[in-house]
């Protein structure tokens, strides 16, 4: 089967809500390095590889949204779609403190091999989609609840955003309404770097957009992952619902 580096669910989907998962998976192409980074199976399973969960949330999402939903297929440790193509960490050669040995002898030449096979067709396809009249940007990601010899994580969920707040300011305000929930604005990090996912598609565009992140420890499993989309639906649709955007 012809390697795909990325993948769509629901394509015909009416809906505005275009939802990405850029680090939805932690897959080596076999044309990298015989399908390996030289990593140990239990740091590909980490969130330096990927970022679990968003995978299962994005498609349980997009069904109850009725929205499309675009999932990377490559590990954010073979290129990192969510980078700009000039930025110096789009190929990482030491993360979190573990070493990535495919990436320690990368040159310029493996790095553009690299935004080629991946990379390029990843954007590609989320351009063409984007293209709809109308569509909202809906970025997934998960955090590791601790990174290593850092202070644990408190929040649940975070709402990133840069310059753009027209989304992001009333879901983070609809967020808190949630007893339950410690909620990150700009946390567990802040903003958008130029040039990565949600800036080429969204803020260049002047297409509303709003990043959410979710600890990864909660959903981890089909459950949590259902339980998440399930609790986010109808707070996505109400809040957007409400800005007239």
């Amino acid at each position: 089967m012809t390697y795909q580096p990325f993948h769509i669910e629901g394509e015909d989907r009416p809906a505005r809500w275009l939802i990405t998962c850029d680090h939805a998976a932690n897959t080596v192409p076999p044309a990298i390095n015989g399908g390996s980074l030289g990593l140990d199976p239990a740091d590909m399973a980490r969130h330096i590889a990927f970022d679990p969960g968003t995978a299962g949330v994005g498609k349980a999402l997009g069904k109850l949204l009725n929205a499309p939903v675009i999932m990377s297929n490559f590990s954010r440790l073979v290129i990192d779609p969510n980078r700009g193509e000039d930025d110096p960490t789009l190929l990482m050669k030491l993360y979190d403190g573990t070493i990535i040995p495919a990436n320690r002898h990368a040159d310029l030449a493996e790095r553009e091999r690299r935004l080629d096979l991946c990379y390029r067709p990843y954007h590609d396809a989320l351009t063409r989609l984007a293209a709809r009249p109308g569509t909202v940007i809906l970025s997934l990601h998960s955090f590791t609840p601790q990174l290593r010899g850092r202070p644990p994580r408190p929040w649940e969920i975070g709402v990133l955003y840069a310059g753009d707040t027209r989304l992001a300011h009333p879901f983070l305000d609809r967020l808190r309404q949630e007893a339950d929930l410690t909620v990150g604005d700009n946390e567990p990090y802040s903003g958008h770097l130029p040039g990565d996912a949600v800036d080429r598609h969204a803020l260049q565009h002047g297409r509303p957009n709003v990043l959410i992140e979710l600890r990864n420890d909660l959903v981890s499993d089909a459950d949590g992952q259902n339980h998440w989309a399930k609790r986010l639906a109808p707070m996505l649709t109400e809040v957007l619902d409400a800005t007239g955007l």
